[in-house]
C-alpha cells in the first residue's frame, strides 16, 4: 500500500470519526431535558457576568442530567461550545421548559426571550389594595406606594389621588421591572378608555366632565359585580342626580371611614365625611375604587327607567324599586327577613 493510499485512509478514517461524533453532537444536544409530565420548568436567573458554564450547571442540576456517564456538565458545555452558539448571551430571568433541549436555551439567551410575568389589577378595588398587590409581586422592584406619589406629584394638582386613574387588567412584565412602570401603564391605558368612553356618552350621561365620569363609574363597580345589572344601577344615579337627590350609596360611605372593620352602622350612616352620599348631595369628590371599562360605559350610557332604589336580593342581584314604599318592602323581605 502506498503512502498516499495510507494518508488517504487515515484522513478518511478521522473524517468519518469527526462526522459520527458532530452528528452524536446534534442527536446531543436536541434531546428534551425531561417529561412535561414529570418535570417542573426551570426559572433561569443569568445575571449579568455569568459564563455559559452556570447555565449548563443550572440546568443539568435542574434536570438531573449527570446522571448518566455521556450526559454531563462537560459534554454539554463541550458540544454547546462546537455547534450551540454560547457566544453574546443575554442577562435577564428564562423559563426552561422539559421539552426543550440545549439549542433552545442557547438560542433563547442570545435572543433575550426572557421569561414574561404578569399581575392581575382587580377591578373595584382601591388603590391601597392595588399597592399592596404590587409590593408582593415576584420580580417587582421599588416600592409601590412611593412610585404612586411620583407619578401623582408629575400629574400635578389636578389630583389628589391615583384612585380610580388606573385601568383594571391583567399586566405583563420582564424581571426586575419597576412598579413605577406598572402603574404609568395602567394610567395610560385608563386615559386612552376614558377617552373612549368620554366621546361615545349618551345623552342621558348625568356627569359634566371625564373625571366626573370615573367617580360615578367606581360607585356603579362597587354596588354590583353582575354585568346585567350596570345600566340599571347607573340608571338609578342618573334618576336621582337629575332631580338633585343624594345617591345614599353605602360603598362611598364605608371610602370615608378610617379603617373600617367590615361593620357599617347607623352611626357611619350619620357621620358627614366628604365621602358619606347620605350626607352630602351630588358625587364624592373622587372615584371610590378602580372601575372597569364596563362600568365606565354603563356611567356614560345608563338604561332608561323609573328607578330610584335598590337593595340586594337572595339571589346575587338587586331588586329595583320605583318610590320609597316599595324599596322599604323590598329591604323587609330582602334584608330584614319580615316579610
Amino acid at each position: 500500500m502506498t503512502l498516499l493510499k495510507r494518508l488517504f485512509l487515515i484522513a478518511l478514517f478521522f473524517i468519518v470519526i469527526g462526522a459520527g461524533a458532530l452528528g452524536y453532537g446534534y442527536y446531543y444536544l436536541s434531546q428534551p431535558f425531561g417529561n412535561a409530565n414529570q418535570s417542573e420548568p426551570l426559572v433561569l436567573e443569568f445575571p449579568k457576568g455569568k459564563h455559559a458554564r452556570y447555565v449548563v450547571a443550572q440546568v443539568t442540576e435542574h434536570y438531573s442530567l449527570d446522571k448518566s456517564v455521556l450526559n454531563n456538565t462537560q459534554l454539554s458545555y463541550g458540544f454547546s461550545r462546537l455547534l450551540g452558539g454560547v457566544s453574546h448571551l443575554r442577562a435577564g430571568v428564562y423559563e426552561i421548559k422539559p421539552t426543550h433541549n440545549w439549542f433552545d436555551v442557547w438560542r433563547k439567551l442570545a435572543n433575550g426571550d426572557e421569561l414574561q410575568f404578569s399581575v392581575t389589577l382587580v377591578e373595584g378595588h382601591t388603590l391601597e389594595q392595588w399597592l399592596l398587590k404590587l409590593n408582593e409581586v415576584t420580580y417587582l422592584t421599588g416600592d409601590a406606594q412611593a412610585a404612586a406619589d411620583r407619578l401623582r406629584a408629575e400629574l400635578g394638582a389636578s389630583y389628589d389621588s391615583l384612585e380610580g386613574l388606573l385601568l383594571p387588567e391583567t399586566y405583563t412584565y420582564r424581571a426586575y421591572s419597576s412598579a413605577e412602570s406598572i402603574l404609568r401603564d395602567a394610567y395610560e391605558s385608563m386615559q386612552r378608555t376614558l377617552a373612549d368612553v368620554w366621546n361615545e356618552r349618551s345623552g342621558d350621561c348625568p356627569v359634566d366632565s371625564p373625571y366626573e365620569l370615573l367617580v360615578l363609574a367606581s360607585i356603579i363597580e362597587k354596588e354590583t359585580g353582575i354585568a346585567g345589572e350596570r345600566s340599571l344601577v347607573a340608571s338609578v344615579f342618573a334618576n336621582r342626580l337629575a332631580i338633585g337627590m343624594r345617591l345614599q350609596s353605602d360603598p362611598t360611605t364605608i371610602y370615608g371611614v378610617e379603617n373600617f372593620d367590615g361593620n357599617l352602622t347607623r352611626a357611619h350612616l350619620r357621620e358627614k365625611t366628604a365621602y358619606n352620599t347620605y350626607r352630602i348631595n351630588g358625587l364624592p369628590p373622587t372615584p371610590i375604587a378602580m372601575p372597569s371599562r364596563a362600568s365606565l360605559e354603563a356611567a356614560a350610557n345608563p338604561d332608561e327607567s323609573p328607578y330610584y332604589y335598590f337593595v340586594a336580593d337572595d339571589t346575587g342581584g338587586h331588586m329595583f324599586s320605583k318610590t320609597l314604599e316599595e324599596h322599604n318592602k323590598a329591604v323587609r323581605r330582602y334584608q330584614l327577613n319580615k316579610e
